[in-house]
């Protein structure tokens, strides 16, 4: 079975090599020349653990090929997934301009029967509009090519991906024809052998799992944080409490981490087209409005709490970040809660010195070099002021606390993600600052 997939993007990249590594043939396609000249060469453009060995792998056993020119694969391919980006527009909503442009380019150039997929995620009726603009298209050229659309929503955890793909919890697909089930059987027939459940339904219910699925990811978060700010003000502690709440089987523990935020390319983005489609069809989601904002205001706690710490003492003080990327084990920085805590800082005549693992380039790429960069978790504190935790990547669970407070001018730690154990650390001397605690 040969398959396209446009865009090499973190969804498309990802989910090209895995279907290939499950011995489909694949065609990665991308407008972006030199992306598809580093790929050919074995340079991959994120980081994502396991991807790198994986792509080399495949394009070694010639299943997995780069390309430029959608046109001419086109007709080499029973399956086209649609991969390509959908940032948000000024007033939130999905920008869908490259998932269409997709679109009239099949309708261009198409001669064969092709399932054409939105992989990306879209608002519900894109793949409508998938298929006009395919039509259109055919159209102008005076034929008619039969085709099909589908829906078949990513769900990715950035860090994991490889993994999450490989062994999926759910594969969410929205079709309309027996046509389009049979193949989009026949390409998950792999994980179907594992007993990985492949979810069928129509193309509108695939498009909406998607964003209600992250839709409510994203309030558990919020909701917590909220819950974080009263345990403040009360005196209890957000961790005592997520481990009440969490035992109850009706609630579980996932996504109730209290912290400075959330990030990345999928909640933000996601929670945002889902109030702009609900607004613009007449059913306000109020909820997810409060999610938004009590997210973006998480993205400054931090920095108030070292505010409240330093005073008007604050200017000129050297901050030490820890880290960059909105997540553990990736580089991704869109949307990242450090962005806005150095934003903060900077403003106030702060200078900052950060480490990050893996997102130091993609840093410098987005910011320059308006702060510090360091080459180690330890040399990053050198003479700082205060220590801000604000993404919590294993190696930073247990550092050697006694090198971090000989390096400190002031023994200051604000603990955005609640890793720290705060007892031990008021017993080593630090002064400590945390989440709902």
């Amino acid at each position: 079975m040969k398959t396209a997939i446009v865009g090499t993007g973190y969804v498309g990249l990802v989910s090209g090599t895995c279907f290939a590594e499950m011995g489909t043939e694949v065609f990665c396609v991308d407008i972006d020349r030199r992306k598809i000249e580093n790929l050919l060469n074995g340079i991959i453009p994120i980081y994502e653990p396991g991807l790198e060995e994986l792509v080399l792998k495949n394009i070694e056993k010639k299943r997995l090929h780069f390309t430029t020119d959608l046109t001419e694969v086109l007709d080499k391919v029973d399956v086209l997934f649609s991969a390509v980006g959908t940032p948000p527009d000024e007033d939130g909503s999905a920008d869908l301009r490259y998932v269409l442009d997709v679109a009239r380019t099949v309708g261009k150039h198409m001669k064969k029967y092709v399932l054409v997929v939105t992989k990306s995620t879209v608002p519900v009726g894109t793949a409508e509009k998938v298929r006009q603009a395919i039509l259109d298209e055919q159209a102008k050229r005076g034929v008619s090519i039969d085709f099909d659309i589908a829906s078949n929503p990513e769900f990715l955890k950035e860090g994991a991906a490889v993994k999450d793909f490989m062994n999926p919890d759910r594969v969410v697909v929205g079709v309309e024809t027996d046509r389009a089930r049979r193949l989009m059987e026949k390409l998950y027939r792999p994980f179907l052998l594992n007993n990985f459940p492949v979810i069928f339904m129509d193309v509108p219910s695939a498009e909406m799992t998607k964003y209600a699925a992250n839709a409510m990811l994203a309030t558990r978060i919020s909701f917590m944080n909220e819950i974080a700010n009263l345990c403040e003000k009360v005196g209890a502690d957000v961790t005592s409490v997520r481990n009440g709440i969490g035992s109850d089987s009706r609630i579980g523990r996932s996504f109730l981490y209290a912290g400075c935020g959330y990030g990345g390319s999928c909640f933000p983005k996601d929670v945002k087209a889902l109030i702009h489609t609900a607004a613009d069809k007449g059913s306000p989601m109020r909820i997810l409005e409060a999610v938004e904002y009590v997210n973006e205001a998480k993205k400054h706690v931090l920095f108030r709490k070292l505010s409240e710490y330093f005073g008007s003492a604050i200017a000129g003080k050297k901050i030490a970040l820890w880290v960059l990327a909105f997540k553990p084990e990736t580089d991704d920085m869109r949307e990242a809660p450090s962005l806005v805590v150095i934003d903060s800082l900077l403003k106030a005549g702060c200078t900052v010195t950060a480490y990050d693992p893996v997102a130091i380039s993609e840093a410098k790429r987005r910011i320059g070099d308006v702060i510090n960069y360091s080459s180690g978790i330890y040399e990053s504190v050198d003479g700082a002021d205060a220590l801000l935790l604000v993404t919590e990547w294993k190696e930073f669970r247990m550092p050697l606390w006694s090198d971090v407070k000989n390096r400190m001018r002031t023994p200051l730690i604000i603990d955005g993600r609640n890793i720290y154990d705060a007892t031990e650390l008021r017993e080593l001397g630090f002064e400590y600052r945390c989440i709902g605690r």
